[in-house]
């Protein structure tokens, strides 16, 4: 049964909107990757993907959000080995009791008071349905973003991934992020299937591409979504758009202030990371045949058009029925679980997700974006940059323009991190005295 009652008007990308001017390039794009890998292993991984999207789709069409593992606070400590390939596979899940009901209930009515109180002097997106916040430090997203169970959390999920360089470290690092607060009744079409953490830099840049080697090699399900030898080399922002995230975070994550459900501006995620995004990247190589567009063997590889289906430069990765058709969208882009103020969900940064139009309950649904950030030479470049910012009271470098927070009644600055030490190294004081990331021994 489809997530949603009916599909959103979101973009369809189903003909080519390549710049007539950079047309050849984005072909030569693809006939690099060709060159390095070979038709036939492109082709082999195609059929494969496609294949194992099969028994996907099937059980995520019938299952929907039950699919998505849920877990308490309490559990996180003590992941069996078993369970923690379960969660890695799947890509995303629901850790609940991160914070106290009542510590995120008092954290959102004192992010409502602060916006309140500085709301002419706030910019928040959509123009015709506010949201998103380009708030960046205010008291509630530090007292969150430090808190003790969130750090935890996040240093756990970092050590998901695995580094034989030993040039990083899952110790985590504060990547500041907006807050959002959505009334309900209106709209909001801004954020259909995507992916983020780049775009047409997956295919471009040398760095990231190496992370999918085994896809273009012809052997997707060799692919190993938590290497982060190679991630922590990829160029995200590679194309420079507003869209992108320098900082590589390893799980992408909302922490709930207020209650929300199904069809109150919630969440939408496409579990099973590793199957997904190796669709997505052999997609552009392969033209859909005039009938049955569902049996992959029809399909023909096609290096003569330069179309990236739902690429832009400048954005991130758009995915939609008509341009990834064996993803069965509507059936399995499902709804996360509902949440309660304090819990917290978590997904991968290759996953596709997005975010309702709809938002039919009765009260705001507020979320704070908050993620899980590992310490690596990129990260530790960025967060020194960002404390800088932070300690005159400006957005981060992902978040050009903006406000200067300093101004806001109720801004506590360097005064409102808490946690001691440990929310101090988040923030990043401890790189201060070092030039670059430490070499982990």
């Amino acid at each position: 049964m489809p997530a949603l009652a009916e599909w959103p008007d979101w973009p369809e990308f189903i003909a080519s909107d390549v710049p007539p001017h950079e047309e050849e390039q984005y072909k030569e794009y693809k006939r690099q990757i060709v060159k390095e890998y070979g038709e036939e292993n492109i082709r082999k991984a195609w059929l494969k993907t496609c294949e194992d999207l099969k028994s996907i789709t099937l059980e995520l069409s019938k299952r929907g959000s039950s699919v998505i593992p849920e877990l308490q606070f309490s559990e996180v400590q003590d992941l069996s080995e078993e369970k923690v390939k379960e969660l890695k596979r799947i890509g995303c899940f629901v850790i609940r009791g991160v914070i106290s009901p009542a510590e995120a209930t008092a954290q959102f009515e004192r992010l409502k008071q602060y916006v309140s109180e500085n709301g002419d002097s706030l910019y928040a997106w959509p123009a015709n349905n506010p949201s998103v916040y380009r708030l960046f430090w205010s008291p509630t997203q530090q007292a969150l973003r430090a808190h003790p169970n969130q750090l935890l959390v996040q240093r756990i999920l970092n050590g998901f991934w695995h580094d034989a360089t030993q040039t990083t470290s899952p110790d985590p690092l504060t990547y500041a992020d907006a807050v959002r607060i959505r009334p309900p009744g209106k709209p909001f079409y801004g954020l259909g299937p995507h992916i983020d953490a780049g775009s047409l830099c997956r295919w471009t840049d040398a760095g990231y591409r190496k992370v999918y080697d085994s896809i273009f090699s012809g052997f997707p399900e060799e692919f190993d979504a938590y290497n982060l030898a190679t991630r922590k080399d990829a160029d995200q922002a590679a194309f420079e758009g507003s869209a992108h995230s320098t900082v590589f975070r390893s799980f992408q994550g909302w922490t709930a202030l207020t209650g929300t459900r199904p069809r109150e501006g919630s969440l939408l995620l496409y579990p099973y990371v590793g199957t997904v995004i190796a669709y997505m990247l052999l997609r552009p190589f392969f033209t859909p045949p005039k009938e049955d567009i569902m049996d992959a063997s029809r399909w023909t590889l096609d290096l003569d058009n330069g179309w990236f289906p739902g690429t832009h430069k400048e954005d991130s990765q758009y995915l939609s029925r008509g341009s990834h058709p064996h993803l069965r969208l509507e059936e399995c882009l499902v709804h996360i679980p509902e949440m309660d103020p304090g819990d917290t969900i978590w997904w991968h940064c290759d996953m596709c997700h997005a975010v309702e139009v709809e938002h039919s309950g009765q009260h705001d649904a507020s979320v704070a974006y908050i993620a899980a950030t590992p310490t690596t030479p990129v990260n530790v470049r960025y967060i020194k940059s960002q404390l800088e910012r932070f300690l005159a009271g400006m957005p981060p470098a992902d978040f050009p323009g903006g406000i200067n927070e300093t101004n806001l009644k109720g801004y506590l600055g360097e005064r409102g991190i808490p946690n001691g030490k440990a929310g101090r190294d988040a923030m990043g004081f401890h790189l201060l005295k070092t030039p670059e990331a430490p070499t982990v021994a």
